[in-house]
């Protein structure tokens, strides 16, 4: 299985009102330093919703990854709308932040 594939196969595991970091799926799929790599894959992502690329976020919370601010907007509605917390504009990790189990 390739990087790329198991990002994906990580990323399918986020339940909804969950989140991951960009890096806790690096680490899941492997290659711990790797965060960037799963942010280009994110972007990418041709098996969305199925891959929820929607519920990765930055390391803090922040919401990134989608283009222009209408497109963070809309990823922020889809996560309100599963169940995920904020704290003004960053998802609140302390109560959001998916704890996987291997």
């Amino acid at each position: 299985m390739t990087f790329r594939e198991l990002v994906y196969q990580q990323t399918r595991r986020i339940p909804k009102g969950k989140v991951a970091t960009y890096g806790q799926i690096a680490r899941l799929a492997k290659k711990p330093k790797a965060a960037r790599a799963v942010g280009v894959f994110m972007r990418t992502n041709p098996f969305a919703p199925e891959v929820p690329c929607h519920r990765v976020v930055a390391a803090d919370g922040r919401l990134n990854g989608y283009f222009g601010l209408q497109k963070l907007d809309q990823k922020k509605q889809m996560l309100v709308a599963e169940g995920v917390i904020f704290k003004g504009e960053r998802v609140d990790l302390s109560q959001s932040l998916w704890q996987e189990t291997n």
